[in-house]
């Protein structure tokens, strides 16, 4: 998985430490939904609106990532970077299918499908959650003393522990491309891609700067334990940040 860092010029001084300490309760997640689109894709309009519901649903971390390849049709996306498209391509490198568009919606970093298809979607969560009701490493996010404490449970396996800030809404008034004259409404967009550090199975802490995920407008976030060979592969738990 590409681990690029975006820069924090010295706020990234991160600590990750075992720990068995105290941790806040959050509900756990069944699903994380990572749809990958383009502000110049006249396709992901409705994926889009579905978004808006889907993030209702509190058994649901939902994540839109805009990616650059339609930005040469005539409307350079306002929010798509190199790193989303890059992590498409790696899920479809993993899948061995090389299927990559827009809308495309991964779920639990494993299964693909149309992001606009509302049945299809069902149905891909249906059989995500057909063993498992939650994702099986539960995470606990807090906020002190300006830091974000976040606390990963025992496990088997190894992963790696990654962090999302996120723009929970915005709306954007596309002026060219395929989409010219629509003002597009946004939910939970990914505004980074951040490596924290890895899991080995045992209960892990890692304390990161809060100012970490004020960045570009960014005003949540969201924690992925996820395992990876040089790509993104499945999801194991995942948190989202307190609500400010």
């Amino acid at each position: 998985m590409n681990r690029r860092l975006k820069t924090w010029a010295g706020v990234l001084s991160l600590i990750a430490t075992l720990s068995t300490g105290r941790a806040v309760a959050t509900p756990e997640p069944r699903a994380v939904l990572e749809l990958f689109v383009s502000q110049g894709c006249s396709a992901c309009r409705p994926a889009n609106q579905l978004m808006s519901e889907w993030v209702r649903d509190e058994s649901l971390i939902v994540l839109s990532l805009p990616v650059t390849y339609w930005d040469y049709l005539g409307w350079k996306d306002t929010f798509a970077d190199p790193i989303f498209t890059a992590r498409q391509k790696g899920y479809a490198a993993a899948r061995r299918d090389r299927k990559v568009y827009t809308p495309q919606m991964v779920i639990n970093g494993v299964q693909s499908g149309i992001g606009s298809e509302r049945k299809e979607i069902l149905r891909s969560l249906d059989e995500a959650t057909a063993i498992h009701a939650t994702l099986p490493i539960p995470i606990r996010v807090a906020e002190e003393n300006g830091l974000i404490i976040i606390d990963v449970a025992s496990g088997f396996g190894e992963a790696g522990v990654w962090l999302l800030p996120v723009r929970r809404r915005s709306q954007v008034a596309i002026q060219r491309g395929e989409n010219a004259g629509y003002t597009e409404a946004y939910t939970n967009i990914a505004r980074g891609l951040y490596f924290l550090g890895s899991w080995s199975g045992q209960p892990a802490r890692f304390q990161v700067p809060l100012e970490a995920v004020q960045t570009q407008d960014a005003d949540s976030y969201v924690v992925l334990l996820q395992k990876e060979d040089g790509r993104p592969r499945h999801i194991l738990g995942a948190a989202k940040g307190p609500d400010r």
